[in-house]
């Protein structure tokens, strides 16, 4: 009877030499699959992007900040509105359940803000760092500048520095500390209407001074 099949075709034996190579030798194969790191960013309204289409948000420009550089990494925005640190000390055990390599923690501004006692905010962000940084996880802590008619601005000002320290932790102690070299009339081009929340041109400054604090981070991830 006439085979109904057509015959099957060769297999180069270059194939099978590659997929032998392979298979002896995984870690070969492995360089150009491996994962990106991933890091959590974990802050208020500064991290969601308020008042911003979603590709300008503080997440998504760091992220092309970090492929630009050679340092591409998955960001995981866990930024909320309004957000105080008592809200990120109940929500950080959820937001830590996506899987992070890295943290950064953008919280305090609301608490300065609605004059919550720094005591009482340094309880909280000790809470959340110490969640953050469990097993040795690495973890930048940003802060923000405190108002000069803000009655507690010295003791923000110091709080920063001395959770950084306590949890061993990377520091930018301002995310606004660029903007203070610019006189009111060019600020006003790094803000939004409201005065406090950047422009698309304020994430891009922002951007330029946290990227390379974003890469020490991702430095403390790499072996050895």
């Amino acid at each position: 009877m006439r085979n109904r099949f057509p015959p099957r075709p060769a297999i180069s034996r270059r194939i099978l030499i590659g997929t032998a190579l392979a298979t002896l030798l995984p870690g070969a194969a492995s360089v150009a699959k491996a994962p990106l790191p991933r890091l959590l960013v974990f802050g208020d309204s500064l991290t969601a992007g308020f008042g911003l289409p979603e590709s300008e948000g503080l997440v998504p420009v760091l992220s092309h900040w970090l492929a630009r550089h050679d340092r591409p990494a998955t960001l995981l925005n866990a930024g909320l509105s309004g957000d105080t640190t008592y809200g990120g000390r109940v929500r950080i055990g959820w937001a830590l359940r996506q899987g992070a390599d890295a943290v950064i923690v953008q919280l305090g501004g609301n608490d300065i803000f609605s004059r919550i006692p720094v005591p009482r905010a340094e309880a909280n962000l000790d809470a959340i760092l110490s969640r953050a940084g469990r097993n040795g996880r690495p973890v930048l802590l940003v802060g923000i500048r405190t108002p000069p008619d803000h009655p507690a601005r010295a003791e923000w000002a110091a709080l920063w520095p001395r959770l950084a320290q306590r949890h061993d932790c990377l520091l930018m102690a301002d995310l606004y500390g660029s903007f203070g070299a610019a006189n009111a009339r060019n600020r006003a081009r790094f803000l939004q209407p409201d005065g406090a929340h950047p422009s698309p041109e304020g994430v891009r400054r922002f951007t330029e001074d946290l990227g390379p604090r974003v890469v020490q981070l991702l430095d403390m991830l790499r072996p050895g």
